[in-house]
């Protein structure tokens, strides 16, 4: 759920990238911002600067010419809207450190 103090949009960001350390370097900076619904796919709900800033640290970590990462923006409607069919969505392990 947003956060109530700023305006935010929802994005789903979804990533195909070839080379396994890229890969994992784009997901962990997801995590950092969104949820991960999908395996390569997140939703993130970002106000217009980090929506910003994301957009630079992706470009910083990609290498156009072989790597894909889409950011769809979704409407107040569109997203009570979305359908999940089939399990539950993935989840990273949980460490607890003592």
């Amino acid at each position: 759920m947003p956060p109530a103090s700023e305006e935010t949009t929802l994005y789903v960001v979804a990533y195909d990238i070839p080379d396994d350390k890229r890969r994992t370097k784009v997901h962990r900076l997801l995590c950092g911002y969104g949820a991960w619904t999908q395996y390569s796919l997140f939703e993130c709900w970002l106000t217009r600067r980090q929506y910003l800033e994301l957009q630079a640290k992706l470009a910083r970590l990609l290498i156009a010419a072989r790597d894909s990462v889409r950011l769809y923006s979704l409407c107040g409607t569109c997203q009570g809207k979305v359908l999940t069919v089939g399990k539950a969505k993935p989840h990273d392990p949980v460490t607890v450190i003592l």
